[in-house]
C-alpha cells in the first residue's frame, strides 16, 4: 500500500511534528534520577512496581528518554539490553516479558506491538539526532515487519493486532485491540520513512476508534476493546475498564499535535485534577489514578485546551514509579518545546 501524503494527516486531526530537537528538554537531574531509579547498569529498565519485571514497552521508552535527554552513552546500553535480551525472535520483533527470576528470563515469547513500536521509534529519533543510519535500518526492519504482520482489517481501518498470539478470536469476531498501542507521533515518522504500509491509514483508524468511544456511554475507550456495528465495545475475558494502557492516549494526542478535541472525553472522565478507572459499561469511575505523572496528564490538557498553566508541583520530575515517571517525562519534554506558557510563561 501506498502512504497518503503527509499533508493528508492535518485533515485527520494531526499536525505533523518535529520528530526531536538537538537540544535536550529533559533536564540533567531529573534524567539521573530516571536512571538511578528505573535503569540497571546493563541497560534494563526496570518496572518495579510489576515485580521489577522489564518488557519491551520499558525499553522502547527508555531508548526514546535517552535521545530526548540526548545521552547516548545511556541510549547505547538501553539498546543493548533490547537488542540481546528481547529481540530473540525469528521475525524480528521483541518478546514482551523479561523476568530477573525466570529460567530462562524471557517467560512469554509473544511480542507486544507497542513495545515494537516505541523500540522501532527511539532507533529513528536516534539516527536523527546522532546522525547514524545503523539505528535507521534497524528501524525500519522493525517498521516493516510490524507493517507486514501485526496489521489486521477493523471496521475503522486498518488496526494494531496488540500481538502475534491471542487477539483474534477463534469464533470470528472482530480482532482484539488496544486504543493506546496508537503511538501517533510515531505512526507520523513511520510514514515518512516505510512506504509499503498506509501509516496515516492507520492513524486514521486509531482517531476513529477514539470518536466512536466518545459517543458510548463512559465517553471513553476500555483498555481492551472489539469493534462492532460502528461502535465500540469492550473485549470478553478483559475488566471493561478504561485504566493504565488508556491513561496515555492523552499523551500521545498532545504529543502528535492532534486535534484538542480529541482529548475532550478523557478530561470529563476525570474527577478535578485526577484521573480515575472508568468502567466503560456504564461510565462510573472505579478509583483514582493519582501519582503525579498521571496528575500532569489532566493539567497538561487543561493547558492546552484552556491555556490554564501547570501547577508547580507537576513542573519537573517527581520519580514514584516506572511509568507514572516515564509518561511525566515525555509530557514535560514536549511542554518544554512546545508549550513553554504552560510551565510558567503566562498567556
Amino acid at each position: 500500500m501506498k502512504c497518503l501524503p503527509l499533508v493528508v494527516l492535518a485533515f485527520l486531526g494531526l499536525a505533523v511534528m518535529p520528530a526531536v530537537a538537538k537540544s535536550p528538554q529533559i533536564h540533567a537531574d531529573e534524567w539521573r534520577l530516571y536512571l538511578d531509579s528505573y535503569v540497571e547498569q546493563n541497560g534494563r529498565v526496570v518496572d518495579l512496581a510489576n515485580g521489577s519485571i522489564s518488557h519491551s514497552e520499558g525499553q522502547g521508552y527508555g531508548m526514546i528518554l535517552a535521545v530526548l535527554a540526548d545521552d547516548r552513552a545511556s541510549f547505547e546500553r538501553i539498546w543493548s539490553f533490547t537488542d540481546t535480551e528481547l529481540l530473540i525472535r525469528n521475525d524480528g520483533l521483541a518478546a514482551w516479558r523479561w523476568e530477573p527470576t525466570a529460567d530462562p528470563h524471557v517467560s512469554d515469547t509473544n511480542n507486544a506491538t507497542d513495545g515494537d513500536i516505541l523500540i522501532a521509534y527511539g532507533l529513528l529519533l536516534a539516527a536523527e539526532q546522532w546522525s547514524d543510519d545503523a539505528y535507521r535500518q534497524r528501524a525500519l526492519a522493525i517498521i516493516q515487519t510490524v507493517g507486514r504482520t501485526m496489521i489486521v482489517p477493523s471496521e475503522a481501518g486498518p488496526a494494531i493486532l496488540p500481538g502475534q498470539f491471542g487477539f483474534i478470536p477463534e469464533d470470528g469476531s472482530s480482532p482484539i485491540l488496544n486504543p493506546s498501542y496508537w503511538v501517533f507521533e510515531a505512526l507520523d515518522l513511520f510514514a515518512k520513512v516505510d512506504s509499503s504500509t498506509d501509516w496515516a491509514a492507520i492513524s486514521k483508524a486509531g482517531l476513529d476508534i477514539l470518536r466512536r468511544a466518545a459517543v458510548s456511554k463512559a465517553g471513553v475507550p476500555g483498555d481492551w476493546i472489539q469493534l462492532k456495528n460502528g461502535g465500540v465495545v469492550h473485549a470478553p475475558n478483559h475488566p471493561a475498564e478504561f485504566g493504565y494502557n488508556n491513561i496515555r492516549i492523552p499523551l500521545y494526542l498532545i504529543r502528535a499535535g492532534a486535534n484538542p478535541g480529541f482529548l475532550g472525553p478523557i478530561r470529563r472522565s476525570a474527577t478535578g485534577d485526577t484521573l480515575n478507572k472508568i468502567n466503560v459499561i456504564n461510565g462510573a469511575p472505579l478509583e483514582p489514578i493519582a501519582e503525579p505523572g498521571y496528575r500532569l496528564i489532566v493539567a497538561a490538557i487543561d493547558c492546552v485546551t484552556a491555556h490554564k498553566p501547570i501547577p508547580i508541583e507537576l513542573r519537573s520530575l517527581q520519580a514514584t514509579s516506572y511509568y507514572a515517571s516515564t509518561l511525566q517525562l515525555l509530557l514535560l519534554d514536549h511542554l518544554r518545546r512546545n508549550e513553554p506558557l504552560c510551565l510558567g510563561g503566562g498567556y
